[in-house]
């Protein structure tokens, strides 16, 4: 199948691209409202800062195509900042709405843990996956296959949290604190780590993803 890379001007897309043709998948890349319209599957990377995201997506005239999409029940991957625009808004550099498609906001990471100690951000090292909402493994969800404790990179400032408890799939921890780190609602998912980056996890979730959409 392809997949329908969204190219809005903030993101590692070669990064993307190899990690789904790993997988053995073909990618359109593209900035085209009419391509994401027709895609039959939707990637949203990106890299930066939620204001600006949704400024580039806007300013192509993608963010109600990609509403459409979703509302039509297209399967649609958030990856990093990409994750971030999924919810309903940020607190980064203000307070910006984004795409509404995972019920939440996105909010800073503190600059100290539980315990009132400083900590470094952004958070940057390799952590472990934990299940989220109430589950007690990674069945039946895009992690599926991956094993709780494998661990992936993380890059990032601020943290996507879901309204709901069941919209989180995984966590891991930093400072003491469960930070969200994979989400999904309907045929939305966003993780908060990078694919081709993360090892074995990462390219898990990129199988999962398209096996999701060839149902």
């Amino acid at each position: 199948m392809k997949v329908t890379v969204i190219d809005y001007g903030l993101s590692n897309l070669r990064s993307v691209q190899n990690a789904f043709a790993h997988c053995g998948a073909e990618t359109l890349l593209t900035s085209s409202p009419a391509d994401v319209q027709n895609a039959e599957a939707l990637v949203l990377p990106g890299v930066g800062a939620f204001r600006d995201g949704m400024a580039g997506l806007a300013a192509l005239g993608l963010v109600e195509p990609i509403r459409q999409k979703v509302a039509e029940g297209t399967s649609l991957l958030g990856i990093c900042l990409g994750m971030q625009m999924l919810f309903e808004e940020s607190e980064e550099f203000g307070c910006y709405a984004g795409l509404g498609l995972i019920p939440g906001r996105v909010v800073k990471i503190p600059g100290t843990d539980v315990h009132g100690a400083p900590q470094k951000v952004p958070h940057i090292r390799w952590d472990p996956l934990f299940p989220a909402g109430g589950r007690t493994d990674f069945a039946g969800t895009i992690l599926a296959d991956v094993e709780p404790g494998q661990e992936c990179y993380f890059i990032h400032s601020y943290e996507a949290k879901p309204t709901a408890p069941a919209d989180r799939l995984a966590d891991t921890r930093y400072g003491g604190r469960d930070v969200c780190a994979v989400a999904a609602h309907g045929s939305v998912v966003g993780c908060q780590f990078h694919p081709e980056k993360s090892g074995p996890v990462g390219l898990s979730i990129v199988s999962q993803f398209l096996n999701i959409c060839q149902k």
